[in-house]
């Protein structure tokens, strides 16, 4: 997470600490878990508001930041340290050592027994997520796996073990155990090499000078170990009893004072590890020889080592050395533009969080082939994203996508990563840590502050400010260290290019539980606008291959997640140019994706008039199948019309698909009207045949015969005539009520079986001819859907008590009157 490339919403310095730059630098050190011992409990106080303390730890637990714990691991330091010492001192020289040492050793076992117990009760952080883990069974779990054996083995009483087994050698080399202790040294040196306060090069060359120190050391007591190991007879063939300083003689060196062998086998080591001081110390029996020859090739590596750590001192090449190098230089450009401490303290801390964090960065994936690096992305990100609410209903393929573009980020607790009233083009996704939304934050004291909510996995923010380009309207504040991606927008609007359904997916959740305002403010957005013209296009596209019967990229279209129910700019669906073309497969296919076969453009066509003036009889059945209906807005002027220019065919289609035929245009005239007054035998025949009424009358009361006798057609009038007493008999009503009989003949309704605030997609209803009475419409409704309700409601939940309120193509409903 380079810093120059770190994009923030909100200000990290709006928050001032006010405790000291050392015990800040060592709040940070406590956090990443690299200080042994450092208190930071109660200091996140001084970062800004209660809400941003970290939660504290359960009963029985101790956190690692804790005082006394921090005071606790420094004493356990220095045991540690004599341990490591005495351990080789105590094996080589077991049989010449005094007893107050053996009984400061006790004392220190002791200690670390004690220590063992505490470990259970530490809390640590989960290298994966960085969180703090409370868990007493995932903290006595994980001590178990790791330390705890060689910890409890490193505690025993190998000496008194070792007199009660028999005065068994073997059993004293379980000593070596204790040197497992040499990693806590070894950690304490680490953390001085990150402490910019105490000179690098210093701690390193010291760092070194006690590796060799220790080495040799270690090498004396086993040289010394090789010679009293021996019978007493033998012992004048060991390098020490042979060895002959000048007039000394060491044949009887266990009669010399302790100091004096120590410093004879200590100069023995040394001189073997530097190869040169061959004359007067060598060694004299086989196994001397075969230790001597383990001991310096192990002195190449060690020597090997000594010097490349040095050559690098020089020449600055360590990692930790372009850390303390970079912090050096961050602080003289912060002291000369005179940053507050509350900044100079978040960018220290971000540094030193960019150092222990590096293998999440992607400089170290950058040799990798992008493929590779994307498979990686996928695999640490996918699983949060898949989580997360914005983002749920979207494509398996848009969530990889953004799992590849995302940026992780680590955060301190305390720090504002958005302020309230910024705008913001990052959106970003909490993996792990805890986080609080502030709202309505006084300046003053006396002022109340709105109880913050909180953020936790899988949460997202800073997306209404990320799609409206409007003020932040929170503050956004870091509780507990935090693990959060961030996703710029510009990638995010190069993934809609392709992906754009799921940004409609996306802009529906977010929108889903907001006020009417912020609602308004989502649907206006240059996002929702981006989107809205993609879809355009892709309707247009939609058309375009429709019109050209091309299935296969119709289908492509529509993988890629294009709404076939999309209009262009007359309105027009690809199923009106399916119907109008006469694809049967198109049209076939586009009824399988749901869409709506009654929809209409702006000129009032429906896919089903398209494909009858068109003259396509198998799309209309389709469609008539699939629920369409001859809904015309002005159906008596489309048929008055088809009269006048005499088109039999539209007119038998349009008869066919349940067109009512004594439709009136704006004069009140129905088609047997103008086909009386224009002559025409042949549509007059098929209108009655049709059940078009010859008592409708026009604007001017007149009706179809009398406009006939005008023109004098004597075969059409005498076929009106004899059509008026067929009507009248069959009614054996008044000329009014057979007209209105007539008027309810073919009309079509769509019943379908469940209640009419359900989604209509979701199941398929059936297409009826309105007969005289409900109880006869229910009846057919119940057996063709094979349900048992008995109730028919309109589309407004109005339970229908009449067939002749029922209009025609109207929508029904057969619910259970229950």
């Amino acid at each position: 997470m380079d810093g120059g490339q770190r994009r923030r919403g909100g200000g990290g310095g709006s928050h001032q600490l006010e405790v000291e730059d050392k015990q800040t630098w060592r709040r940070i050190l406590s956090l990443l878990g690299n200080e042994p011992g450092s208190g930071i409990r109660g200091e996140i106080a001084s970062q800004g508001s209660n809400s941003a303390r970290p939660s504290p730890p359960p009963a029985f637990i101790i956190r690692p930041d804790n005082r006394w714990y921090a005071v606790w691991t420094h004493f356990i330091l220095l045991w540690a340290i004599y341990s490591s010492f005495f351990t080789p001192l105590e094996f080589g020289f077991f049989r010449g050592l005094p007893e107050n040492l053996f009984l400061l050793d006790i004392a220190g076992q002791i200690a670390f027994l004690i220590d063992i117990v505490v470990r259970f009760f530490v809390a640590y952080r989960d290298l994966h997520s960085y969180r703090l883990v409370f868990n007493h069974y995932l903290i006595a779990l994980r001590y178990l796996r790791s330390r705890f054996l060689v910890d409890l083995l490193g505690c025993l009483p190998w000496d008194a073990i070792y007199k009660a087994c028999g005065r068994k050698e073997a059993a004293r080399y379980m000593l070596w155990i204790r040197l497992s202790r040499v990693c806590r040294v070894t950690e304490f040196f680490e953390t001085l090499e990150k402490d910019i306060r105490i000179n690098y090069l210093f701690t390193r060359i010291v760092k070194l000078l006690v590796v060799e120190l220790y080495c040799t050391h270690t090498a004396a007591c086993i040289f010394y170990y090789l010679a009293t190991t021996l019978p007493p007879s033998e012992e004048g063939y060991t390098w020490i009893g042979s060895l002959q300083m000048g007039d000394y003689h060491y044949s009887h060196f266990r009669e010399i004072d302790l100091w004096k062998r120590y410093i004879t086998s200590l100069y023995f080591a040394i001189v073997t590890m530097a190869t040169v001081g061959y004359g007067e110390i060598h060694a004299v029996n086989v196994r001397e020889m075969i230790f001597v020859m383990i001991y310096v090739s192990f002195d190449m590596i060690l020597g090997a080592y000594l010097l490349g750590n040095m050559t690098a001192l020089i020449v600055k090449g360590s990692k930790t050395e372009k850390f303390r190098d970079k912090m050096t230089e961050l602080i003289k450009y912060m002291n000369r533009n005179n940053l507050e401490k509350g900044i100079s303290n978040d960018i220290k801390g971000h540094l030193r969080l960019q150092y222990n964090r590096s293998y999440t960065e992607a400089a170290v994936l950058q040799d990798i082939p992008i493929s590779i690096r994307a498979k990686i992305s996928q695999k640490l990100y996918e699983p949060f994203i898949k989580e997360v609410p914005l983002f749920r209903g979207c494509s398996l393929e848009f969530i990889k996508q953004i799992a590849i573009k995302v940026h992780e980020e680590f955060f301190l607790p305390g720090e504002v990563i958005i302020e309230q009233g910024h705008v913001v083009d990052q959106l970003y996704v909490v993996c792990h840590g805890e986080l609080v939304m502030e709202e309505g934050r006084g300046r003053d004291n006396d002022e109340t502050e709105e109880s913050p909510m909180c953020l936790q996995t899988f949460s997202s923010f800073g997306e209404v400010s990320f799609f409206c380009n409007t003020p932040q309207p929170y503050t956004v504040r870091v509780r507990e260290l935090c693990r959060v991606l961030r996703l710029d927008k510009q990638s995010f609007t190069e993934m809609l290019e392709i992906y754009f359904s799921d940004g409609r997916i996306i802009l529906n959740n977010l929108v889903e539980g907001k006020d009417s305002n912020l609602r308004n403010e989502l649907l206006q957005s240059d996002v929702t606008l981006y989107i809205e013209k993609s879809e355009l296009v892709l309707a247009t596209r939609l058309n375009c291959a429709t019109y050209d019967g091309d299935i296969y990229r119709l289908k492509r279209f529509i993988g890629a997640g294009a709404d076939p129910n999309r209009t262009d700019y007359d309105g027009r669906s690809p199923l009106h140019i399916a119907a109008s073309k006469g694809f049967e497969d198109i049209t076939l296919l586009l009824i399988d994706h749901g869409v709506n076969v009654n929809i209409s453009d702006k000129f009032g066509n429906t896919p089903l008039l398209e494909a009858v003036k068109n003259g396509h009889d198998e799309v209309a059945s389709l469609l008539v199948r699939a629920g369409a209906t001859m809904a015309i807005d002005d159906s008596g002027g489309f048929l008055c019309m088809a009269v006048a220019r005499r088109d039999m065919g539209l007119l038998k289609r349009a008869l066919a698909n349940g067109i009512n035929p004594s439709a009136k245009n704006f004069d009140c005239r129905t088609p047997l009207h103008i086909a009386a007054s224009e002559g025409s035998y042949p549509i007059a025949c098929l209108l009655l045949e049709a059940g078009a009424s010859v008592f409708s009358k026009d604007r001017w009361g007149n009706t179809p015969l009398d406009d006939a006798r005008v023109g004098g057609n004597k075969n059409l009038i005498k076929l009106l005539e004899v059509a008026r007493t067929t009507q009248m008999s069959e009614f054996s009503e008044s000329p009014q009520r057979v007209e209105a009989a007539s008027e309810m003949r073919r009309r079509k309704c769509t019943v379908f079986p469940f209640h009419p605030w359900d989604p209509i997609e979701k199941r398929n209803g059936v297409v009826l001819w309105v007969p005289q009475t409900m109880e006869e419409l229910v009846k057919v409704a119940m057996e063709q859907l094979k349900s048992s309700s008995n109730c028919i409601l309109s589309e407004d939940g109005g339970k229908i008590v009449d067939a002749s309120m029922i209009n025609d193509g109207q929508k029904l409903f057969l619910v259970s009157e229950s």
